[in-house]
């Protein structure tokens, strides 16, 4: 079983969103769980655990962790939200650099470098699809690589951020683990 760790910043909007709808899409064939950089105990706002209500997945029981060495040591692959998230936890933890991507280089490099082939290991795959990676590339921020923080924003930016993880976790999803069926936002009755 794949072992996967998402980051944020407070894990309270991003990562928790990301973990939901990564554990939505892969069940119990992936163990998910997510962590932040700040203080553990502080729930998601109600923008965001109304966002992801839309996409049936409910973090409304979700309280702030912070990552540690031994979440970074546990997880095959650890996913942050923002080029900061990565470059952090590459700092928190030396050896995690070849297993640390934002989602969005994550989703970048498995379309350049190929999806996970069936007899490939996830470890094995982040190895090829980081071929010619550098870690210069976490310098700075980017609309590339990043996805905006919702924090203090409005609903509508709640479920913009949503969509947008929703998305790339699709195809993440699809590279990594091509079995998994997307998730569908209901339909409004």
């Amino acid at each position: 079983m794949d072992d996967v760790l998402v980051v944020c910043t407070g894990n309270i909007c991003r990562s928790p969103m990301a973990e939901g709808l990564l554990t939505a899409r892969v069940g119990s064939t992936v163990r998910v769980e997510s962590a932040g950089l700040l203080a553990s105990g502080v729930s998601s706002p109600a923008e965001a655990v109304d966002a992801m209500r839309e996409f049936g997945v409910d973090i409304s029981t979700h309280l702030s962790r912070r990552v540690d060495q031994e979440m970074l040591a546990r997880a095959d692959l650890v996913i942050g939200m923002a080029r900061e998230h990565v470059r952090e936890v590459t700092v928190i933890s030396k050896t995690v650099w070849p297993k640390a991507f934002t989602l969005k280089e994550l989703v970048r490099r498995g379309k350049e470098f190929g999806a996970r082939s069936g007899s490939e290991t996830l470890t094995d795959w982040l190895v090829r699809i980081s071929l010619d990676r550098e870690h210069t590339a976490l310098l700075g921020d980017s609309q590339e690589d990043d996805v905006e923080d919702p924090i203090g924003g409005t609903f509508e930016q709640f479920t913009k951020t949503v969509d947008q993880i929703s998305a790339l976790v699709d195809e993440f999803v699809e590279l990594a683990w091509s079995e998994s069926a997307p998730i569908e936002r209901p339909l409004p009755s």
